[in-house]
């Protein structure tokens, strides 16, 4: 979930490029995002922070909220730790760095899938892993 559209595609087929995963959609807002979860609750939802008409951390928060299987991993360039505050606040497993490589998306999915957290400031609690 990404308000880019590059961004989206990129992401899709990078997911689409492996064998564990299998993308179910991409949304351009946050609004979209909560729905798109709701409706084909994934696994694993990658949110980006900025998205038009609802946050990243409004919709992360909405989800967690309604109680779905779904695990949000925060997906931003931002780096600041009010941002990562604000995620983990509203129940994200986790806050990844944009950093253009696929292998620490695809590492951090797996991650989040597995039931553990991915956090930029180290956070080494059980089933965690500092986001590269």
């Amino acid at each position: 979930m990404d308000d880019h559209a590059l961004i989206r595609a990129g992401v899709i087929d990078i997911l689409e490029g492996t064998t564990d995963m299998h993308p179910v959609g991409a949304a351009a807002d946050g609004h979209e995002a909560f729905s798109l979860a709701i409706d084909t609750q994934p696994d694993v939802v990658l949110m980006d922070v900025a998205m038009p008409d609802l946050s990243g951390i409004e919709a992360t928060r909405r989800l967690v909220a309604d109680e779905i299987m779904t695990r949000v991993l925060v997906h931003s360039a931002d780096t600041s730790p009010d941002l990562v505050a604000a995620a983990r606040a509203a129940g994200a497993a986790g806050y990844l760095l944009k950093r253009g490589r696929s292998a620490p998306l695809l590492d951090a999915i797996r991650v989040v899938h597995a039931g553990g957290a991915v956090w930029p400031d180290g956070d080494q609690a059980a089933g965690t892993t500092p986001a590269p």
